[in-house]
């Protein structure tokens, strides 16, 4: 028998769950209805957009810090490795001067934090277009057991998970398995994720495919977000290129358009650059962090 209080309870509860579950509801629908569109539009995108190359140049290297340090020889090397998508490949620019490597790099030199504490930084960039996160995590198993630990680690991925249109929940499985890999085989100190970019933005993407593809990237970002968090070492970097654009245009106003490059879907040289700076900014800032909890 339900009493009046426990009946009162229980209407509140189920006209709550409608409620909830109402909009949730109604965005299935529209997808139901418009996935003749989105499967139209899908295989145009995918027939007419320019398939641009990955960009020549070095993929590791090694580069000198602290120059002016007589003692130089009796700090460490930084180790850096970048893994990925196309993004990470740096798709959208002609060169990898002017991809994400190419810009981080420099970008690094340029941090005290980095300069003052190490004789030399040591990077390698380990990306291929078209990666989903098994793909990357099958990377990571065949990638040789480097001699010395990593002591960064940034992984830009989700993109092709999203088109792919992978589960969450193997997109969640396989997150939790990179992490496992690049701490156990590589003793990564510090594992940066990058979020996933702003998908609905992207002018290659027609309405209302466009919304369709954000939301399910949106969705990925969320779980990965809350994967970092759950992780000691383990760090999710919001990439706001909106923002960085703005505070790096020295107060002019930018095209959104020229954040992309010329496919409407890859990063332009200009975002890799901005990209790269909230970087080195992020890693500067955990190492310095991660110093002065030593000190302490």
């Amino acid at each position: 028998m339900v009493t009046a209080t426990n009946k009162k309870t229980t209407e509140q509860t189920t006209l709550g769950f409608k409620a909830a579950a109402t909009p949730k509801v109604a965005a299935i629908a529209k997808d139901v209805l418009l996935a003749p569109i989105y499967l139209y539009q899908g295989h145009k995108v995918k027939r007419d957009t320019v398939r641009l190359p990955e960009p020549e140049g070095e993929r590791h290297g090694s580069v000198k810090l602290n120059v002016t340090e007589a003692a130089n020889d009796n700090l460490p090397t930084f180790q850096l490795m970048i893994v990925g998508d196309s993004s990470a490949a740096g798709v959208g620019s002609d060169t990898q001067t002017d991809a994400l490597a190419g810009k981080l790099i420099p970008a690094l030199q340029q941090q005290p934090a980095i300069d003052s504490s190490f004789a030399q930084l040591d990077w390698s960039l380990q990306a291929t277009t078209g990666h989903t996160s098994f793909d990357i995590l099958r990377r990571l198993y065949v990638l040789p057991t480097p001699n010395e630990a990593i002591d960064v680690m940034i992984l830009s991925l989700g993109v092709n998970d999203t088109t792919a249109n992978v589960a969450t929940e193997t997109w969640q499985q396989q997150l939790e398995e990179i992490i496992a890999v690049a701490k156990r085989k590589f003793k990564v100190k510090t594992l940066i994720f990058s979020s996933l970019p702003p998908m609905a933005k992207m002018p290659a993407l027609p309405s209302p495919l466009n919304g369709f593809i954000g939301a399910k990237a949106t969705k990925l970002d969320d779980i990965l977000q809350q994967v970092c968090s759950e992780h000691d070492g383990v760090y999710y970097m919001a990439a706001d290129f909106a923002r960085m654009a703005e505070e790096h245009s020295n107060g002019e106003p930018i095209d959104g358009t020229v954040m992309f490059a010329r496919d409407g879907f890859h990063p332009s040289s200009i975002t890799y650059g901005y990209w790269a700076l909230q970087l080195s900014d992020l890693i500067a800032q955990l190492l310095t962090n991660t110093n002065n909890n030593l000190s302490n």
